[in-house]
């Protein structure tokens, strides 16, 4: 619960990093009065139950997958990319939900993600030096479109608006029916060994949804569920997230609303200290705060102090594990449950020397929090042909420290965050950005399909190789069993490691 000295624009008083200068501020000021006016992209019962969910995930009964683009782009909202975003979250999170018999929290990169920050204000290209590229609901990738435009934030809000409303018309169309995961579609993956594989766990679903409909019939053969809508075999819960980079636009959507009384269940502090009102980001439902603006005064950690929605935390090398308490103290005062997810992001060269401080700083201050490993950020490197890029075995290696990790400190790692992508390039194949995998992906055969304009992502085959990797962890866990037999062909690629 926030105190009374905070407002939405409260952050206004603290030094920003990453800030955005407008050289027309009265656009600017027109532009966020309007952003003002318009609808929430999301309700305060979605981002309530989403904490809710978050408990469980807190508690270890439940998995978080959070995953999707880098970045998103303008000219990427088309029906076929955001089906292809989904279509990936949910194969991935079948796959983990069948080694772990668990459930999968989602939350997608995706519908707002459209702002990165920089390591330098500018750059060079060619021999001219231009403000770095910002992401679209700044400035333009092309050199000439340099100059911040208040106008492309909102064509973010309306660009989030179209995306958010078509991922919500597919999962309620039948898109994440469990009955017919195939429609996913593996189609275009050319690995045998993982479509097999996908294909055994389907058909082994399939049987079991066509024994619960058996003992789900009356005696007069019609389903006892027929009538009750869809159920959770038919539609899924979706949330939506991006980096609160942008905190002006952050503001310019906060919104004051009753904390909804139907979910008085989810709120687990005391009657008297639970607000009846709350401040909401209704931008997204989750939003985190990066690895460059977690400064303990500074404008971003005073913003996300004040919102009632579940937040994440970067958690890279730098961070001191009392940084991190006292970070705590301030996003987490009244220590909720399911408010902080903290992403570790060291390196695989580092992760070692410092993910077992900050857990045992966290275990002893008592804050709840929810542990998640984001094995990507930490793990770029620049290829011969100058292609940013990442190599599956190192990101193997670091979710596989983070694991081990965490059971010796008698901790769980409870989920992973990913940058991948179910997109396809103009041949109908998976995009070359990442090395390694199953598919076995070379550093010659990166510039084939080389297309993003941020970041590396995992394409379709690698982001299923991580999830058959998790499912088997799980399932080797719960069940004391070895891995399937898909898994040795990735344990093979990998040298003969496995995940902890």
């Amino acid at each position: 619960m926030a105190d009374n000295t905070w407002t939405p624009s409260s952050w206004r008083s603290k030094p920003a990093a990453q800030d955005v200068v407008y050289p027309d501020r009265e656009k600017l000021d027109k532009v966020l009065s309007k952003i003002r006016t318009l609808p929430p992209l999301v309700s305060p019962s979605e981002i309530e139950r989403l904490r809710h969910q978050l408990g469980q995930v807190q508690r270890n009964q439940a998995f978080l997958l959070h995953a999707g683009d880098c970045a998103e782009s303008f000219d990427a909202c088309t029906h076929e990319n955001i089906a292809a975003k989904i279509g990936l979250i949910l194969s991935f999170s079948l796959i983990v939900v069948w080694g772990a018999r668990k459930p999968v929290v989602r939350i997608g990169r995706i519908a707002g993600q459209y702002a990165k920050p920089r390591s330098s204000a500018t750059e060079k290209i060619g021999d001219r030096e231009v403000l770095s590229f910002r992401g679209d609901n700044v400035n333009g990738l092309d050199p000439n479109e340099r100059t911040p435009d208040p106008d492309r934030m909102l064509s973010a809000y309306f660009h989030s608006t179209s995306t958010l409303n078509h991922v919500r018309s597919l999962l309620t169309s039948g898109f994440a029916s469990l009955h017919h995961p195939r429609d996913w579609s593996l189609t275009h993956v050319r690995s045998p060994a993982l479509r097999n594989e996908f294909e055994r766990i389907t058909e082994g679903l399939s049987d079991a949804l066509e024994f619960t409909r058996t003992i789900g019939m009356g005696q007069d053969g019609v389903s006892y569920e027929q009538g009750g809508g869809r159920g959770p075999l038919g539609e899924v819960d979706f949330y939506t997230s991006h980096e609160g980079l942008m905190l002006e636009y952050e503001e310019a959507l906060t919104r004051e609303f009753p904390i909804p009384s139907s979910l008085a269940s989810y709120v687990e502090s005391s009657p008297k200290s639970t607000p009846t009102k709350a401040h909401y980001n209704t931008s997204a439902h989750f939003l985190w705060i990066g690895d460059r603006t977690r400064q303990l005064t500074g404008a971003h950690v005073e913003y996300f102090r004040g919102i009632r929605n579940p937040i994440g935390v970067k958690v890279g090398p730098s961070m001191k594990p009392d940084e991190l308490v006292r970070l705590l103290d301030i996003v987490n005062p009244n220590r909720e449950n399911g408010k902080v997810t903290l992403i570790t992001r060291y390196g695989a060269a580092k992760v070692e020397d410092h993910l077992a401080g900050h857990i045992r700083a966290v275990q002893e201050s008592g804050h709840p929090v929810i542990w998640i490993s984001d094995p990507m950020h930490g793990n770029t490197l620049t290829s011969s042909s100058g292609l940013k890029t990442r190599n599956f075995g190192t990101i193997i290696s670091e979710l596989t420290a983070c694991l081990r990790i965490h059971a010796e400190c008698g901790s769980h790692l409870n989920g992973v965050s990913l940058e991948f992508t179910g997109e396809l390039a103009d041949d109908g194949y998976s995009v070359t950005e990442c090395l390694g995998g199953s598919m076995g992906l070379r550093e010659d055969q990166l510039p084939l399909r080389y297309q993003s304009f941020c970041d590396p992502r995992l394409n379709f085959e690698q982001a299923l190789d991580v999830a058959f990797l998790i499912s088997d962890h799980f399932k080797k866990e719960r069940t004391g069993r070895e891995r399937s037999s898909y898994g040795d062909v990735l344990y093979a690629e990998l040298g003969g490691k496995r995940l902890a």
